[in-house]
């Protein structure tokens, strides 16, 4: 993680998984970090946010920013000003989980003269299961919708290929392919592997990507 530019946009299609790599993510980034913000700017998805798991990030030295509204569940995009402190302040490692559609990605508009050439990362979370997400085809035109949408260029690749608790092995090295042609084309680096920890010991020793190990803290131990 140490590699990645201060600020770090999260991006990727509706049930990527998005939202879970940046919550795993935060908690290890928490680990080497002196000052941390997660700001949740993901107005799309209404069901899983990272806004949600406020206290468990909080607990562990992460400033979590979302909604100026209080309360969860709003839909409404009324986006906090106090995201703008830890984007000025060069001090911080800032995290921004944004909306998987051109809609959400226009968000970061208003924060358009913080993202500066060189000074932020974007990454894309593939998850080739996916039906949008499941071709090269169709992920180029979603790299290109987004770019298009943000006026921000992706920098790096996330395989987070997944069925939540039934993903397999071959699940996880098909999205690896799958990426893999993605940056041949796009010469863009697969940057992480992300994969449920069950499934982290069988795994080749040479998979492209840093492993990320995800603990599903966005599915309650019943959700399948």
């Amino acid at each position: 993680m140490h590699q990645d530019k201060r600020i770090r946009i999260i991006t990727g299609h509706y049930g990527s998984g998005k939202t879970e790599f940046s919550v795993n993510y935060a908690l290890g980034l928490a680990k080497v970090s002196k000052k941390l913000a997660l700001a949740d700017l993901d107005i799309v998805n209404p069901y899983f946010r990272s806004r949600e798991k406020t206290e468990l990030l909080e607990n562990n030295g992460i400033r979590v920013i979302s909604s100026s509204l209080k309360g969860i569940n709003t839909d409404v995009p009324a986006l906090s000003a106090a995201i703008n402190a830890p984007l000025e302040d060069k001090e911080y490692d800032v995290i921004l989980d944004v909306g998987g559609d051109p809609v959400g990605a226009r968000v970061l508009g208003r924060y358009n003269k913080f993202f500066v050439d060189n000074e932020y990362d974007m990454f894309l979370v593939v998850n080739a299961n996916r039906p949008e997400t499941q071709t090269v085809e169709g992920v180029l035109e979603y790299i290109k919708s987004i770019e298009n949408a943000s006026r921000l260029k992706i920098t790096g690749l996330i395989n987070n290929t997944h069925l939540l608790k039934s993903t397999t092995v071959e699940d996880v090295l098909r999205g690896q392919k799958l990426v893999q042609e993605v940056s041949k084309i796009t010469n863009l680096d697969i940057r992480y592997t992300s994969v449920i920890e069950s499934l982290v010991s069988k795994l080749p020793a040479d998979i492209e990507g840093e492993l990320i190990k995800i603990k599903m803290y966005m599915r309650e131990d019943w959700m399948s």
